[in-house]
């Protein structure tokens, strides 16, 4: 996004000697990057100093990790990735807050048939995605429905894999594919009808934006992270943890799949509406101005703010 107008060097930890008189600091996260951002700070308190807030800090560590927080009360700017991140924050440091949407490429949107429903999970077996939901609502759905569900994700905790192997054994209409390469992931949503998202934390998923740049609509849990992305006013919405909730919403899908005012085409409609919000431009516009906002542009990039 950047690399066209500034010299960018990347970190994984950042200490004064990484990088000769550098203009400004981009940190990913302000819990994991905290020792690198105190590092700039102490180094060059008067330059830039950007960091970009993930769902893990906004909703959870910045309110009990004294890291995190103090990474907040350095930063010249915060980055969140979608409209609802700023109310994460305390209200002194929404003014240095911006909304930077992620991006993705566009997909085609596929025809796609009316004889079953296919449904797809992206996302590691983790319990932030909290996959339980999608395990109980597989478990809900009877294998004659014409409701198939993939879901896509390598197993990080043990237990979650067992469920997932459970589930599989017990349900013929769900599918644990495990880890797959991204390419084939991206053509797995693309020929889904419908994207499940059970997530109980989000800082602003990127399979979601996918999924919409992708004609697939989304099914996805009403948290901050999730409305942010697709509106206060999405159709789409259950509660987090609800399966019942998830599956009423499937099998409204399905029953009304062929319908042209049904609940899946009003998804459809609703995500075609906020594609534009993940076009690369539009994403690459929202950090130059961010960072010309900042005093530093392409043509003074040693330019303190």
């Amino acid at each position: 996004m950047l690399a066209k107008h500034y010299e960018i060097k990347l970190f994984k930890h950042w200490l004064k000697h990484c990088t000769p008189n550098p203009a400004a600091m981009l940190a990913l996260h302000a819990h994991k990057s905290s020792e690198s951002i105190q590092n700039w700070a102490q180094a060059y308190p008067n330059r830039p100093l950007i960091v970009a807030l993930t769902g893990t800090d906004l909703y959870r560590d910045i309110a009990t990790k004294t890291l995190a927080q103090h990474s907040l009360d350095l930063a010249h700017r915060l980055v969140v990735l979608q409209d609802a991140g700023p109310w994460a924050l305390a209200e002194p440091l929404r003014s240095k807050c911006r909304v930077v949407y992620q991006s993705c490429t566009t997909r085609k949107t596929l025809t796609k048939t009316q004889r079953h429903l296919r449904v797809v999970m992206v996302g590691h077996l983790r319990d932030e995605k909290w996959p339980q939901t999608l395990f109980e609502a597989a478990r809900l759905i009877r294998p004659d429905e014409g409701i198939y569900i993939d879901h896509i994700g390598q197993a990080l905790q043990p237990e979650l894999k067992t469920d997932a192997v459970e589930t599989a054994q017990a349900c013929p209409h769900y599918r644990w594919l495990q880890s797959l390469p991204h390419s084939v992931t991206r053509s797995h949503i693309q020929r889904a009808h419908v994207l499940v998202h059970t997530s109980r934390m989000e800082g602003g998923a990127h399979v979601v934006m996918e999924a919409v740049r992708s004609g697939t609509p989304v099914l996805a849990s009403h948290i901050d992270g999730n409305v942010g992305m697709l509106g206060s006013h999405y159709s789409g919405f259950f509660e987090a943890g609800n399966a019942a909730a998830l599956v009423r919403s499937l099998r409204e899908c399905r029953v009304t799949q062929s319908i042209p005012d049904g609940l899946l085409s009003q998804l459809e409609q609703e995500c075609m509406a906020r594609a534009d919000l993940f076009d690369p431009s539009r994403e690459q516009a929202a950090l130059l101005s961010l960072l010309e906002e900042l005093k530093l542009s392409p043509h003074h990039p040693n330019l303190p703010a």
